[in-house]
C-alpha cells in the first residue's frame, strides 16, 4: 500500500538512496546520538530525531539546494531515527558499570560492539514483522510514522522557503541554547539554577527551576501531561519524602549536613538527602516496569505469533514482490544475525573471561532481545515510540538474566558484568525496534522501498555507535555520570554529576544482588507502595469516563530520581505547550503552532547537549578553570541574568508555538 498522493514515488522514478542523503542522514543521526546521550543522562528521557531529521533534510535539500525528493528525504530521516534510538538503550545501561565501581571508564570497545549488535537485532528482528504488523494490521496505527509522513508530504507541496524558514527555526535554537549553556557553566554570566529554600524546624524544603534550555524543550515536546507527572515525582521526593527523612534523621542526614556551630547546611542536606531518596524511585520503577509488562500482555502474545508468522511467511515466499513491498533477503538476514550473534559472544567473553557464563548470556541476549523487539514492535503501534515502556522491559530483562546468572552460582563483578551486557543489547535492539517500525511506516505512506530503508537502518545504526563513547566518556570525565568520585575537588564544586536516573537504577540492584551492598529495602518498599497507589490512581481515572489525562507511572518514578529543579523546568516546558495550543481556531492551526514548537524544542535541546560535551573538553583536560567566571562574585547580578534568561526563552517558545491563522 502507497500513498496515492504520490504516485511518482510508488513508481519508482524518484531519486531514494543518493550519497547526499547518506552524508546527511549519518550527520544528523550523530549529532542526534550525542544529544540523546547528554538529554537522557541529564533527565532521564530521550527524543525522537525523526521529524526534526526530515525537517532539516528537506531545508537543506529543498531549501539551500533546491534538490531532493521526498524519497531522499525519508532515508534521511531513517538513519538518523536509527542512529539516535541506540542512545537510550546505552544510557539507560553501559553507565550502571561506572556507577557500579565495576569499570573506572568506559571501554570504547565494549560500548560500542554492545550498541552496533544491539541496534542491529533490532533491524534485524524487525523486519519480517513488517508485513504482518506494520501493512496488513489495522489496529495497529504506528502515530510517529504516520506523522512524519504527513511532514514529509507538507514539505514536498511546499516551496523551498517554507523549508528554509524551519532550518532558520531548528539552528537558530541550538545557537541560542549553545550560547546559553556557555553563559551558565562557562563564563557565570547567568544563574544556572534559581533557588528557593525554606526551613520549618527540622524539616528543610528546596525548590527552583533550572536556565536550561533542554529540559525547557524536552518538557514542551513530552506535553503537559508527562510533564506534570515527572514534576509530581520530583515533589514526592522533595516536598514530601526528603522533609520527612530529615525531620527523623534518616541514617544521621541531618547530623552530616549540621556546622560546628549546630546550623544545618541546606545544600549539604540536600546532598545528603538525594542518595537515599532515589531507592524511593528504584520501588516505583520496578513496580512500574512489572505493571507495564502485565498490562500489555495481550500485547505481547500477539506480537509473538506474528513474529512467528511473519518468519514462516517470509520463508515460504517465492514470488518476486513488487518494489514497495521488497524486504531484505532472508540470505543477508541470516548472515548479518550469525555475525551479530558471533561478535556478542566474543564480548562477553573478552569482558567476563569465562566460556560459560558468556555462553549463558548470549542465550540470554538472544532470547530476551527476540522477545522484547516484538512486543516493542506492537506497543509502538498502539501508543507510539514516546509510550512504549522500554525502562519496563529493561527492566524485565535485568531481573530475568539476574536470576538465570544467579541460579548459575555465578556473582560478584562477573555477574554484574554479564547481566548489564545483556541488559544493553536488549535495551538497544527494544529501542531501535521501535523507530524502525515508525520509519518504515513513514516509508510504506510515502511509496519508498522498505530494503532500501532496512539496509540504511543497518548504516544508522553502525555510524551513530561509534560516537556514543566519545559523548559518555567526555561527560563522565568533565562532568560525572551518577557519580563524582573520579573527579577533582575543584570539578566537583563547580558542577553536578548527571543523575542517570535509569543506570543509578541498574548499578543499584546489581550491586544488592551480586556485591556487597546492603539495599534499604524500606524506601524501596515505600517507593513500591508510591507506584502502586500511583498505578491505582490511573484505573480510576479510567473507570468513569476514561480520562485524557492519565497517571503513567514510569514518568513519576523518573521524576523521584531528579533535581527538583530539573522537574520544575520540565513541568514549565509542559505548561508552555498546554498555553500555547490555546485559543486556535481550528485543530488544523493548533497542530502547525505546536509542530513549530517542537522543531524549536528539538534545536534547544541539541543546541545545549553539543555545548555540554563540548565543555567537558577542558573539564576532562584539567583546565576547568581557564575560562573567566564574569559575574561570579555577583550572586544577585547571576540570579537576574538568569531569570531574564529563562523568561526570554520561554516567550520565544511560546510565541513560536502560538497558532496562526493562514
Amino acid at each position: 500500500m502507497t500513498n496515492e498522493s504520490t504516485p511518482t514515488a510508488s513508481e519508482g522514478l524518484l531519486k531514494e538512496i543518493t550519497p547526499r542523503a547518506i552524508v546527511l542522514g549519518v550527520a544528523i543521526g550523530c549529532v542526534m546520538a550525542i544529544a540523546n546521550v547528554y538529554l537522557g543522562l541529564k533527565v532521564g528521557m530521550t527524543v525522537s530525531a525523526s521529524i526534526p531529521a526530515a525537517v532539516i533534510s528537506m531545508g537543506i535539500l529543498r531549501g539551500l539546494l533546491s534538490k531532493g525528493t521526498i524519497l531522499e528525504n525519508n532515508i534521511v530521516q531513517t538513519i538518523a531515527s536509527a542512529g539516535e534510538s541506540l542512545a537510550a538503550g546505552i544510557i539507560f545501561t553501559m553507565p550502571a558499570l561506572v556507577i557500579a565501581g565495576v569499570w573506572t571508564d568506559f571501554d570504547f570497545w565494549t560500548t560500542t560492539l554492545v550498541s552496533i549488535t544491539g541496534g542491529m537485532l533490532g533491524v534485524l528482528f524487525m523486519i519480517p514483522l513488517r508485513k504482518p504488523m506494520i501493512v496488513e494490521d489495522e489496529d495497529l496505527l504506528y502515530p510517529e510514522g504516520v506523522a512524519c509522513a504527513k511532514v514529509l508530504e507538507a514539505g514536498d507541496a511546499s516551496d523551498a522557503g517554507t523549508g528554509t524558514g524551519t532550518l532558520k527555526l531548528i539552528f537558530g535554537g541550538m545557537g541560542i541554547a549553545a550560547c546559553i549553556k556557555l553563559a551558565t557553566d562557562a563564563f557565570a554570566l547567568a544563574a544556572a539554577e534559581l533557588k528557593l529554600k525554606l526551613a520549618l524546624g527540622h524539616a528543610h524544603f528546596a525548590a527552583g527551576v533550572g536556565v536550561q534550555p533542554a529540559v525547557l524543550g524536552v518538557g514542551f515536546i513530552v506535553g503537559w501531561n508527562i510533564a506534570l507527572l515527572v514534576f509530581i515525582g520530583g515533589a514526592i521526593s522533595w516536598l514530601v519524602a526528603g522533609p520527612v527523612l530529615s525531620t527523623i534523621d534518616y541514617e544521621g542526614v541531618l547530623s552530616a549536613a549540621t556546622s560546628a556551630t549546630g546550623v544545618v547546611d541546606a545544600d549539604g542536606l540536600a546532598g545528603a538527602i538525594k542518595p537515599h531518596l532515589r531507592f524511593l524511585g528504584v520501588g516505583a520503577m520496578i513496580v512500574g516496569g512489572l505493571w507495564s509488562i502485565l498490562m500489555i500482555r495481550n500485547g505481547i502474545a500477539r506480537g509473538i505469533q506474528e513474529t512467528i508468522g511473519g518468519y514462516r511467511a517470509s520463508l515460504r515466499s517465492e514470488a518476486r514482490p513488487p518494489r514497495t513491498e521488497t524486504d531484505m533477503e532472508p540470505k543477508w538476514i541470516l548472515f548479518l544475525l550469525a555475525a551479530t550473534t558471533l561478535i556478542v559472544a566474543i564480548l562477553y567473553y573478552e569482558v567476563t573471561d569465562h566460556v560459560g557464563i558468556a555462553g549463558l548470556a548470549t542465550v540470554l541476549m538472544i532470547v530476551c532481545s527476540f522477545f522484547f523487539v516484538a512486543v516493542a514492535a506492537y506497543i509502538v503501534g498502539l501508543v507510539g515510540s514516546s509510550n512504549s515502556p522500554v525502562s519496563g522491559m529493561t527492566i524485565c530483562s535485568v531481573l530475568f538474566t539476574s536470576a538465570f546468572i544467579a541460579l548459575f552460582g555465578y556473582e560478584g563483578h562477573v555477574a554484574i558484568l554479564a547481566t548489564m551486557g545483556v541488559a544493553g543489547v536488549v535495551c538497544c535492539a527494544t529501542c531501535t525496534s521501535g523507530d524502525v517500525c515508525q520509519d518504515l511506516k513513514t516509508g510504506q505512506l510515502v511509496g519508498a522501498t522498505p530494503r532500501s530503508q532496512q539496509f540504511m537502518e543497518v548504516v544508522g545504526v553502525i555510524t551513530s555507535s561509534f560516537v556514543m563513547w566519545f559523548a559518555l566518556n567526555l561527560l563522565h570525565k568533565g562532568q560525572g555520570i551518577g557519580t563524582d568520585v573520579h573527579l577533582s575537588q575543584s570539578l566537583r564544586d563547580a558542577t553536578d554529576p548527571l543523575e542517570a536516573p535509569q543506570a543509578q537504577l541498574f548499578a543499584n540492584l546489581m550491586q544488592g544482588f551480586f556485591g556487597d551492598r546492603e539495599l534499604p529495602w524500606d524506601l524501596i518498599a515505600c517507593g513500591a507502595l508510591v507506584g502502586a497507589a500511583i498505578i491505582l490512581i490511573d484505573q480510576l481515572l479510567l473507570k468513569p469516563r476514561g480520562s485524557k489525562f492519565r497517571m503513567h507511572v514510569m514518568p513519576v518514578a523518573v521524576g523521584m530520581y531528579l533535581p527538583f529543579a530539573t522537574t520544575s523546568t520540565i513541568l514549565v516546558g509542559g505548561v508552555l505547550a498546554w498555553l500555547s495550543g490555546r485559543g486556535a481556531r481550528s485543530e488544523e492551526d493548533r497542530a502547525r503552532g505546536i509542530d513549530r514548537g517542537i522543531i524549536l524544542a528539538s534545536g534547544l535541546i541539541a543546541g545545549e547537549a553539543i555545548a555540554g560535551v563540548l565543555l567537558a573538553i577542558p573539564n576532562a583536560m584539567g583546565a576547568e578553570d581557564a575560562l573567566p567566571k564574569i559575574l561570579d562574585g555577583s550572586p544577585m547580578l547571576l540570579t537576574a541574568s538568569g531569570c531574564v534568561t529563562v523568561l526570554l526563552i520561554c516567550l520565544w517558545l511560546f510565541r513560536t508555538a502560538r497558532p496562526r491563522s493562514n
